[in-house]
């Protein structure tokens, strides 16, 4: 499983011309589900997004995570994460997991979020969607539930 994460300042997602999440201040997850990926991966990549500290602490230190500054998370998800375009021109996408299995693990990732008392705002899944936000620094850390970077 693979993430973009950023902070930001705001954020919104529009599907089919209708806006489904919309964050202030917190964290845009794009998420992508890579083929074989686990609920065990699903738990990591919630786990992690929630305890990065990549927040400004009262010494302009980055010391916090999105639960300690009271933000919230805007969940996209995204296969283009697993786009393979090393060999050619136009990516690859045969390392992205079947839709079915990919909208159930998205599912359970933005829950499991929830779960941790986090407000989790979402796109909606295998529709057509605009990302529209405000990285704040900017701040972006990219994640891989098999730490391949």
């Amino acid at each position: 499983m693979r993430a973009v994460v950023q902070r930001a300042a705001y954020a919104r997602v529009e599907s089919e011309g209708i806006e489904s999440g919309r964050i202030e201040s917190g964290l845009v997850v794009l998420l992508g589900v890579e083929t074989g990926d686990t609920e065990k991966d699903a738990a990591y990549m919630a786990s992690k997004i929630l305890k990065l500290r990549i927040f400004d602490d009262p010494d302009g230190k980055m010391n916090l995570s999105v639960r300690d500054v009271g933000g919230s998370v805007l969940c996209v998800s995204q296969f283009t994460l697993l786009g393979d375009a090393r060999g050619q021109n136009r990516p690859a996408y045969i390392r992205a997991e079947r839709p079915e299995r990919a909208d159930e693990m998205y599912m359970l990732v933005c829950s499991l979020m929830a779960q941790e008392g986090v407000t989790v705002e979402k796109g909606v899944f295998r529709t057509h969607m605009r990302v529209e936000l405000c990285n704040d620094g900017p701040v972006t850390i990219l994640l891989d539930s098999r730490k391949q970077f």
